[in-house]
């Protein structure tokens, strides 16, 4: 029942409201992402897990999320 509200609710949104939203919410995704990776980077740093090459890679994981990010969607919203 309430997921039929919520796609009823969806679909009355006009088109460019929908796809705003979903944009911002991809977006909202892959910056959660980049920044997961960064923290396990930098635990690994610490020692608080075991280091075989992942800093390194988790960071550049972190920055081709972030960069096709920004290249395939742009900016939301009016400022």
């Amino acid at each position: 029942m309430l997921s039929d509200m919520r796609t009823e609710s969806w679909q009355i949104l006009p088109d460019d409201i929908q796809l705003t939203l979903s944009r911002e919410a991809l977006r909202r995704a892959a910056e959660t992402l980049a920044e997961h990776a960064e923290l396990l980077a930098e635990e690994i740093e610490v020692g608080s897990l075991s280091d075989k090459g992942g800093p390194e890679a988790l960071r550049l994981f972190a920055a081709v999320v972030r960069a096709t990010n920004s290249d395939a969607f742009g900016p939301v919203g009016h400022a």
